[in-house]
């Protein structure tokens, strides 16, 4: 099975949108758990949690999705 170049690109960008959107969810949940009188490393914690699991879930749905329309 040969993909096209387009497909390809399309891909990428999906897979670097989920790691942005998985990155600034990281970020609000970190800050939130930080003003909310969690210490750093709690704060970071809750940081990497909701990194991880945004990110393992947006990437299931990127892969639906590529292959669904393959």
């Amino acid at each position: 099975m040969t993909t096209s170049p387009t497909h390809l690109a399309l891909l990428t960008l999906a897979l670097l949108a989920a790691v942005l959107l998985a990155l600034l969810a990281a970020v609000a949940a970190g800050l939130l758990a930080h003003w909310d009188g969690g210490s750093l490393p709690a704060a970071l914690l809750r940081a990497g949690i909701a990194f991880g699991g945004t990110l393992t879930l947006l990437t299931a749905m990127v892969a639906l999705v590529a292959g669904t329309l393959a």
